[in-house]
């Protein structure tokens, strides 16, 4: 019996001896994990809790500003507001129907919001935050806000102020500046060039919330304050780039552009972009809208709309609107590329200025089995080399770059830049398109000289042009200035400066010559004349092989102008191109010139450069009409007198009651005016003549024998008024006008083949 009592209490024993043991394993494992958890994964448990028991809030910085080289705003942030609603406190709500209301309320206020999206997003019951709408403007805003008092649904809707990108005038720059998208991340131009250094960086605040959602006060409520973005200085100036961009539009509609067009107007020195634009272009603040350039274009496509072909045309015309023309395409320069050929060979001392040269219309290349056309069929006879270059004569140009040869040509291609990238601040910079050293043989060479059978951007072609412009050196385009932060000061500047010498000045200086005296008399340029200034231009007129119309014929053509002036002391380039020309010429002297001629006329007096005119260019200046309303007829006649100004008193009154023209007007300096008095009136009874195809002596005596008067814009370099003719006139023909009133005349070269 005691042995059986002693088996049963050893079992027992036994028994509860492990069922300690256990209890003492798994306390001794649970103290493990304790111990792990609160040493080795501390953190990452600690961070999981206060992730389901706090709410962070980024805070978004304050994106960096974009000035002008003057300080003008060119974009920067504006207040907007997010629209979001609690459904947590939706469901909680004691309003009867509050989602309903919600729905309904938010959707008659807020343009596209939709009834039934608020009513999927308020059915998230277990959310708190559900955007109903971005970037809201102020005046919506406060509707919604007057909305919410009125209901009580403080906790339940929530208007929150956010920021938005705002680009001041529009699309004004709008290739260089870009936009940005989504939280306002840049997308395009300098936005997406800088955007690191715009964004600044975004801070937070964490609060802790009960299991209902409530903000309670605990030890872990965060705020980090953000740092806002750096500003950029650009070099663009707001003034030159509407002059650039009023132009382009000129040109393209009076003109047409199957492919656009782009300019770029550059300080020489520096390589400052002063302007830079491709049109059409975009809105900065509506990109994603496209201009109806675009729209025409997908017309034309026959897609259907809704199918993913027309989808892809449409946004593939949406990215092509984006693009910044001069960096991203590419084009053969033409006859503006002689401005090199002529430098380089002038600097190898294998033609002087006054050597002659015979052009037939063609050249045969030693070697090669048929000639090479130049641009004039006849030919342009015999001609010292320095009217060669003016009358862009092809024949002499291959005839000397043979005379450099292919390698040390290269070799200055390679100098000037031709081959690699500008290294422009902005995205998308294509590289040229040149033929390898191997391939580059005497034909290739020969039509080089003329700037055929390679392809280069505008951007680079400008800077080329721009080295002899400043006496041989080449400098690297750019459009910021500086960076600078919140308080202005200067965080860093770009004063690139000139780098490598390429051409000799005295060579550089010759060339400026050249081309002042063929815009000054009967060059290929001369529609780029400006009354006052010396302006060195070039034209160019290039095929584009490979694009064939619908006969299968290569007649696309592409039409461009660069100049720099003035002349004595270069300054500004200004390069305009006209891709597909469709309005009738397609020469750059024509659809070109005049428009590189008015950017010149608008920009040169802004930036400080003087006039001078020659006793030929003064005796063609127009005058300003005095203001003689209210004085004595004596005084007034007394003042004409002594200005010598012609004039005719109309009426028997003593005062002077209106002029015609009226005063502040321009008119010629050998114009009429008349003067009324007492109750005469002007009548519009005098009709103006049609004057267009005219040249300036028959339009003048057409319009003057009218009793009207003239002012003459354009061409005027003409010594004897018969070279250039009236391409538009305003007042239109067949207007009914006061006598004395004041025809506006433009001349231009019609007779351009380059």
């Amino acid at each position: 019996m005691r042995s059986k009592l002693k088996a049963v209490f050893t079992s027992s024993l036994w028994r509860s001896g492990i069922v300690l043991a256990g209890f003492i394993l798994a306390f001794a494992y649970l103290a493990l994990r304790i111990y792990i958890l609160q040493t080795e994964n501390f953190d990452e448990y600690r961070k999981a809790v206060m992730e389901q028991l706090t709410t962070k809030t980024e805070i978004a910085a304050g994106r960096g500003n974009i000035y002008d080289r003057n300080g003008v705003m060119l974009a920067t942030d504006t207040t907007v507001y997010r629209i979001f609603i609690s459904p947590k406190d939706i469901s909680e709500c004691e309003t009867e129907n509050a989602e309903q209301i919600i729905a309904k309320g938010l959707s008659e206020l807020l343009e596209g919001v939709e009834y039934e999206k608020v009513m999927e997003k308020a059915a998230l019951t277990h959310r708190l935050d559900e955007t109903i709408k971005k970037d809201v403007e102020k005046e919506d805003a406060d509707r919604v806000r007057a909305f919410i008092e009125e209901h009580g649904f403080e906790d339940e809707i929530h208007v929150q102020p956010t920021s938005k990108r705002y680009y001041c005038y529009d699309g004004l720059a709008a290739s260089v500046l870009g936009f940005t998208g989504d939280q306002n991340i840049g997308r395009y131009g300098l936005e997406v060039q800088y955007d690191e250094v715009l964004s600044g960086t975004n801070g937070f605040y964490v609060t802790a919330r009960d299991s209902h959602g409530i903000e309670i006060p605990t030890e872990y409520e965060v705020y980090i304050e953000p740092q806002d973005g750096h500003s950029l200085v650009t070099t663009i100036d707001r003034y030159i780039q509407s002059a650039l961009e009023e132009q382009l539009k000129a040109t393209y509609e009076e003109n047409g552009a199957g492919e656009r067009v782009c300019g770029i107007v550059m300080d020489v020195n520096t390589g400052e972009i002063l302007a830079m634009a491709t049109y059409p272009s975009f809105n900065c603040n509506t990109p994603n809208v496209l201009d109806q350039f675009y729209l025409d274009r997908i017309a034309k496509s026959g897609l259907v709309e809704g199918t993913d072909e027309y989808n892809d045309f449409r946004y593939a015309q949406l990215l092509n609107s984006w693009t910044n023309k001069t960096i991203t395409d590419t084009y053969m320069p033409g006859s503006t590329f002689k401005i090199l050929t002529t430098s380089m060979c002038l600097e190898e001392k294998v033609v002087s200025v006054g050597e002659q040269f015979y052009c037939r219309g063609s050249y045969l290349v030693p070697g090669y089995s048929r000639p090479i056309s130049c641009h004039k069929k006849t030919g342009h006879g015999s001609q010292s080399f320095a009217r060669a270059l003016q009358q862009s004569c092809n024949p002499a140009m291959m005839e000397i770059a043979l005379r450099i040869g292919s390698e040390k040509f290269y070799n200055y291609v390679d100098a000037l830049g031709y081959l690699d990238k500008t290294g422009v601040d902005l995205p998308g910079e294509q590289d040229s398109i040149f033929h390898a050293p191997a391939n580059f043989n005497q034909v290739e060479l020969a039509t080089a000289a003329f700037g055929q059978n390679f392809n280069i951007t505008a951007l680079q072609q400008i800077r080329g042009v721009a080295a002899i412009a400043n006496g041989g050196y080449l400098v690297t385009p750019h459009v910021v200035k500086e960076i600078v932060d919140s308080d202005g000061n200067v965080v860093q500047s770009f004063d690139l400066g000139k780098t490598r010498q390429v051409i000799s000045s005295d060579v550089c200086r010759t060339v400026t010559e050249i081309l002042e005296e063929g815009v000054a008399t009967d060059g290929g340029a001369k529609n780029a004349y400006v009354a006052g200034y010396r302006i060195a231009a070039k034209t160019g007129t290039t095929e584009k092989i490979g694009k064939f119309d619908e006969q299968g014929n290569e007649s696309y053509r592409i039409g461009s102008t660069v100049a720099y002036a003035p002349a004595e002391n270069p300054q500004v380039a200004v390069l305009i191109v006209v891709d597909e020309p469709q309005n009738g010429s397609v020469y750059g002297s024509i659809v070109a010139a005049p428009y590189v001629a008015n950017v010149m006329k608008t920009i040169l007096p802004y930036m400080g450069v003087e006039a001078e005119y020659s006793d030929a260019e003064l005796a063609k200046l127009s005058r300003k009409v005095p203001s003689y309303v209210g004085w004595s007829v004596n005084d007034a006649v007394a003042s004409l007198d002594y200005i010598s100004l012609d004039y005719e008193v109309i009426g028997d009154g003593d005062v002077v009651t209106k002029l015609v023209p009226k005063a502040g007007s321009e008119m010629s300096r050998d114009g009429k005016l008349y003067v009324y008095t007492g109750d005469a009136q002007p009548a519009s009874n005098v009709t103006v003549p049609d004057v267009l195809g005219k040249n300036a002596t028959v339009a003048n005596v057409m319009i003057t024998n009218n009793k009207l008067n003239i002012l003459i814009t354009g061409s005027t370099n003409s010594q004897n008024g018969s070279g250039p003719v009236v391409v538009s006139q305003s007042p239109a023909a067949g207007e009914k006008v006061p006598a004395g009133t004041v025809v506006t005349i433009e001349l231009r070269y019609l007779d351009g083949t380059d």
